[in-house]
């Protein structure tokens, strides 16, 4: 079995920009088998945007770019919608239907990319880019928005188009997580770089279900007695939570490196936001991964305090009950 709490994993700087492709979850999801809810014809006009901006971008038949310039600048989309009606698909669906050099990776990774190389480096490293997407773009301090403002300013004037996807509207990126009227102007030169599309509608994750909860003791015992003992990871919910502090959100997909099945036991409240939001990113990163994982101990309602989700990050929150409940959904389906 592998022992998670003995890793301690760490990425180079060419590692950094290596592989930015979508997930497992995501590798064969395609514009062709994104289904839209009829309910909520933003979803089916959002399909047809992404579609229309990458038939835009292509460059006519006898073009030596894969990608034409109308005007040096490069051309962006951006995506606002609330959690679980399929952003990420379509943005992956892009991916895959986009021709010429591209790179799809979290808002956070972006940060983290750049943090690590400096601002020209990390220009430099996408410069050659065709398309940049970039998943679940949110301003959380006055940091990132100057450095997601400077970076988009640097690469976008050389022609690389950028498709995002976010649970907030460009124009309102930063608000309740810090004094965003003082950035504002930053603020709005990224929105500006970027035609929004609103995509409406509830989380397909829970459409006719019921929240998902733990799984007893003998449910995870029968669920573990399925997995793959080399390349499962067992760990309490307490420890993993210490292991993340010391573990930047970049790395978690080395952390996770060669696990096929995660089981987290003893589930419990946790008071202390910054060890919240660390969990809320590990189960983005496990969720998007697409390994097996099963949890067990308090009920996924407890598990964020009242004042975490209604307040600046709610939508971190939401979306992290949603991907926890079909998590549980698929391990039940393997009993």
């Amino acid at each position: 079995m592998i022992d998670l709490l003995s890793r301690n994993p760490g990425l180079t700087p060419d590692e950094l920009t290596a592989g930015l492709a979508p997930s497992a979850r995501f590798q064969d999801v395609r514009f062709e088998n994104y289904r839209p809810n009829p309910d909520f014809p933003s979803q089916e006009e959002a399909r047809a945007s992404l579609q229309a901006f990458l038939k835009g971008a292509q460059v006519r038949p006898g073009g030596f770019r894969l990608f034409r310039r109308s005007k040096p600048e490069g051309h962006g989309l951006y995506l606002d919608g609330g959690f679980g009606v399929g952003k990420t698909h379509l943005l992956a669906s892009a991916y895959h239907a986009a021709e010429g050099k591209r790179a799809l990776m979290s808002f956070q990774d972006l940060m983290f990319v750049i943090g690590a190389l400096g601002m020209t480096r990390a220009v430099e490293a996408f410069r050659g880019h065709d398309l940049l997407l970039i998943d679940e773009f949110e301003l959380d301090d006055p940091g990132n928005t100057h450095m997601a403002n400077t970076f988009l300013g640097q690469l976008m004037p050389g022609g690389t188009s950028v498709i995002a996807t976010s649970n907030t509207e460009p124009g309102a990126l930063g608000q309740g997580r810090f004094n965003a009227s003082d950035f504002q102007r930053q603020i709005q030169g990224i929105a500006d770089r970027f035609e929004t599309r609103r995509v409406d509608g509830p989380d397909y994750r829970q459409r006719g279900n019921m929240p998902a909860q733990p799984l007893t003791g003998e449910e995870f015992q029968a669920w573990r007695a399925r997995q793959p003992e080399a390349r499962l990871a067992v760990v309490t919910h307490r420890d993993l939570g210490r292991l993340l502090l010391d573990v930047h959100p970049s790395r978690f997909a080395r952390l996770l490196a060669g696990v096929e099945a995660l089981g987290i036991t003893d589930l419990a409240p946790m008071p202390d936001q910054n060890v919240a939001l660390r969990f809320v990113h590990f189960i983005d990163k496990l969720y998007d991964l697409g390994l097996h994982a099963a949890f067990t101990g308090a009920p996924l309602g407890r598990l964020f305090d009242e004042s975490y989700r209604h307040g600046a990050y709610a939508k971190k929150y939401s979306r992290c009950l949603s991907r926890l409940s079909e998590l549980l959904r698929e391990a039940r389906a393997e009993l």
